[in-house]
């Protein structure tokens, strides 16, 4: 908890972008990272990902399971094997929504920069002018 009262994952939940379990499942990056090895490997299993990342194989498995949720990924069982592979289209939709959700944040933030300048242009006016407009 922070002096505010508030958790790490309340704040986070704050945020547009992980209301949604795509959004939870995006958001971190160890998880973009399991995207990644799986985008180049075609398809892994928990251990194999856990040998190319900085945590352990039960991580992966927890990784691997948001991603599943978020429908990210898929399982299939080939004898005692389980082996994930990315779904490309769920990839695909991701990706646009985040593309939507990243132009609405440019557009928020050049509305405070306007607002900003103005504020500013306004405080320069009154100092030049000894407090009289």
């Amino acid at each position: 908890m922070t002096a505010a009262g508030t958790s790490g994952a309340g704040r986070r939940a704050a945020c547009g972008a992980t209301r949604t379990p795509l959004g939870a499942a995006v958001a971190d990056p160890t998880r973009r990272r399991v995207l990644d090895v799986l985008l180049d490997r075609g398809e892994a299993t928990a251990t194999t990902l856990a040998g190319e990342l900085p945590v352990t194989r039960q991580a992966v498995a927890k990784h691997l399971g948001v991603l599943d949720r978020a429908g990210l990924v898929e399982r299939t069982r080939r004898g005692r094997e389980v082996r994930h592979a990315v779904r490309p289209q769920r990839l695909d939709a991701a990706t646009r929504s985040m593309a939507h959700l990243a132009a609405d944040w440019d557009a928020r933030l050049s509305a405070i920069k306007r607002i900003a300048e103005s504020a500013a242009r306004a405080g320069n006016t009154t100092t030049q002018t000894g407090g009289k407009r």
